[in-house]
C-alpha cells in the first residue's frame, strides 16, 4: 500500500503521488455483471464532482457505504461487489475519491475525508436510504477514511478490511532502517481514532497479508471499544480476502449485518 522514496525534503505532493495509485479508466460497470445500478455524480464542499455507483439491494434495509483502497478505481471492485450483493442483499454505494476514475481533482488525505463527508451527505439526501442503517465499509487505505468518518458521523456499524495503524507505521514496515515517520505529512492515524468509535465493529485481516501486517489489525482490535469482532482469514493476503475467505467470510458478514438490523430497528 505504501511505497515511499524520500530523498532530501519530502513534500506533500510527492507523498500523494506515491501513496495514491488512481486509474482514470472505468473498464466495466455493474451492468456488465448483470446488476441494476445508477451512475451517481455528487459534489464536495470544495466544489469537486465525484462519481459513484448506487447498486440497489434485494431486501435488506441496510446501505453499505464502501471506501475503497488506494489503487485503481471502483471498477476494480466489481467482482467483490457482485459477490456481496448476491448474498448480503444490502444497498451498496461505492464511489471514487478525487482523482480516481471519473472523479475530479487530485487525491490527498484531507481530500479523501472531504470526499467521505460528501458521500455521506449524498446518502442522507436519498429518500430510499435510512440514515440510521448506513454501514461504513473500509478496505485498506479506505479503512482509515471509514474510521475518520465514524468519528464525525453516525453510522450503524463499521467494517474494516486489512486496516493499518497509520502511514508512519506503514513506513516502518516498508523502510525498517529509515526513521522517516516523523517527516511524513500524510498521517491516516487510525490507531489514535479507533477508540472513539462507538458502534459495532468488525475487523477482517488476512493472516498472510504481505502489505499490511496482520499485527496491525490485531492492535487496532485491541484498541477498539466494544462491541467488536476480529475475523481472521487464514492464508489470505492483502488483495484476496474475499477470494480466500469465500462463502464462509460472506456468511460472517451476513451474520454481522443481521445483528445490526436486530439491534437497530426502524423507529
Amino acid at each position: 500500500m505504501l511505497t515511499l522514496f524520500l530523498a532530501g525534503g519530502c513534500v506533500e505532493a510527492l507523498e500523494n503521488r506515491l501513496i495514491f495509485f488512481p486509474d482514470k479508466r472505468i473498464e466495466a460497470t455493474p451492468r456488465d455483471r448483470g446488476l441494476a445500478y445508477e451512475e451517481i455524480s455528487f459534489k464536495t464542499q470544495d466544489g469537486l464532482s465525484l462519481h459513484g455507483w448506487w447498486i440497489p439491494g434485494t431486501g435488506s434495509p441496510l446501505t453499505i457505504l464502501w471506501f475503497h483502497g488506494n489503487g485503481g478505481n471502483i471498477s476494480y471492485r466489481l467482482d467483490n461487489i457482485n459477490r456481496r450483493h448476491d448474498l448480503l442483499g444490502a444497498n451498496i454505494f461505492i464511489f471514487d475519491y478525487r482523482g480516481y476514475g471519473r472523479s475530479e481533482g487530485g487525491a490527498s488525505e484531507e481530500g479523501t475525508y472531504k470526499d467521505g463527508d460528501a458521500a455521506i451527505r449524498y446518502l442522507h439526501s436519498r429518500e430510499d436510504v435510512d440514515p440510521a442503517k448506513i454501514v461504513f465499509l473500509g478496505e485498506s487505505l479506505g479503512s482509515a477514511v471509514a474510521v475518520e468518518m465514524a468519528t464525525r458521523h453516525d453510522c450503524a456499524a463499521l467494517i474494516l478490511e486489512a486496516p493499518f495503524l497509520s502511514i508512519p507505521e506503514m513506513a516502518k514496515v516498508s523502510f525498517p532502517f529509515l526513521p522517516i515517520g516523523s517527516l511524513l505529512q500524510t498521517r491516516y492515524d487510525t490507531l489514535s481514532k479507533i477508540g472513539q468509535v462507538r458502534v459495532p465493529l468488525l475487523i477482517v485481516h488476512g493472516e498472510d497479508d504481505e502489505i499490511v501486517p496482520f499485527r496491525h489489525g490485531q492492535r487496532l482490535f485491541e484498541a477498539a471499544s466494544e462491541p467488536k469482532e476480529l475475523y481472521v482469514i487464514k492464508q489470505a493476503r492483502h488483495n484476496d480476502l474475499y477470494l480466500i475467505g469465500g462463502q464462509a467470510y460472506l456468511e460472517t458478514l451476513a451474520r454481522f449485518l443481521g445483528r445490526i438490523i436486530g439491534d437497530r430497528p426502524s423507529p
